[in-house]
């Protein structure tokens, strides 16, 4: 009996490596290459030195909310024929897929088909003009869709590793939990306050919150007047008369995003000291906690005079995402845009 027990095992195993070769996809899956918001664009000549080019505009895009330019991603090009075994392990992928069998343009996509972690984006479209108008049109979709990939992998690291001496203290204080990066290793207590910072200075964490009043929480100008408030309260410079603002109101983003699949109210912008040079970007997320009545704020912002600045606060606004509310769900996955369909 062992003798066929162990023949009847090596023809399953056998089995199973058949079914993976048809489909294409091997059981060891490599690590996908490149960095973070790094995205390989796979187009021919036509498409990519088209006069408008609309792809690489929508890529090339600044990213908001910071004090110098810095685009969304950085963007490679290769051909299709040179869309091969090496340039398929690129962790973010677009395909433009342009030819006349297909009746309209849409956006379809595929996780970990080559390697892992990796998304790929490929755009089905008829004609090359019907493909630059769509990107065009919707060209915070694919924005969105690889940041949101990136901020899920920063996500999964978090959960992996993060400060769990600053989580427990959010706990007890805010009776709420989040996956806040290591670095943060010194934090200042205050009145319904918490401020967390690197040795550097450099990343900067705060949680506060105030009494839930009406809609017109949800307001960009009632949103920079509470933020203000606290912050001036709870964020004294080096001397009197120092304080933390928001900076110019009128370059301040906010916008209604969805997290734990409840709503949310996302501010991003500059915020500076008055009466002091220092300044930087900030991104902010408020929250309803119905179960007390409150309105919850977590809120990164960086420090870092003279250098770039996209992937540290891109880092905070991932972190910012594992919010657990009290008698919430551990965080799941940032969903997919719904008018893109996975493959």
């Amino acid at each position: 009996m062992k003798p066929l027990a162990f023949y009847s095992s090596l023809i399953s195993v056998i089995f199973v490596f058949a079914s993976c070769h048809k489909e294409g996809k091997s059981i060891v899956t490599p690590v996908s290459s490149g960095r973070p918001y790094e995205v390989l664009v796979v187009a021919d000549d036509q498409c990519w030195n088209s006069p408008d080019s609309a792809l690489f505009h929508v890529l090339d895009t600044d990213v908001p909310g910071l004090p110098q330019p810095e685009r969304s991603f950085r963007i490679s090009r290769v051909r299709p024929e040179s869309f091969n075994r090496s340039t398929r392990l690129f962790r973010n992928i677009i395909i433009a897929d342009i030819q006349d069998i297909y009746t309209q343009t849409k956006f379809k996509y595929t996780r970990d088909a080559y390697a892992s972690p990796q998304m790929i984006m490929t755009i089905q479209s008829p004609s090359q003009e019907e493909f630059a108008e769509y990107v065009s049109r919707h060209g915070q979709v694919i924005i969105d869709f690889f940041t949101r990939a990136e901020m899920n992998r920063e996500v999964k690291l978090l959960k992996k590793k993060h400060n769990e001496v600053l989580s427990a203290k959010v706990q007890s204080l805010f009776d709420c939990d989040i996956w806040m990066p290591v670095e943060l290793a010194s934090y200042k207590v205050g009145q319904q306050f918490l401020w967390a910072s690197s040795n550097l200075n450099d990343l900067n964490f705060v949680i506060y919150t105030y009494p839930y009043a009406s809609k017109e929480t949800f307001t960009k100008a009632y949103f920079i007047e509470k933020r203000d408030s606290v912050m001036k309260a709870n964020l004294p410079g080096a001397k009197e008369g120092m304080y933390m603002v928001t900076a110019d109101s009128m370059f301040v983003d906010a916008r209604n995003i969805a997290m734990q699949g409840d709503y949310a109210y996302e501010v991003r912008g500059l915020w500076e000291m008055e009466n002091d040079a220092m300044g930087g970007p900030f991104v902010s997320h408020a929250r309803v906690d119905r179960t007390n009545g409150r309105i919850v704020v977590v809120e990164g912002f960086v420090y870092n005079p003279g250098k770039l600045k996209r992937d540290q606060i891109r880092k905070l606004n991932a972190a910012l995402y594992t919010l657990k509310l009290p008698q919430e769900k551990e965080v799941g996955e940032l969903p997919v845009d719904s008018r893109i369909s996975e493959e």
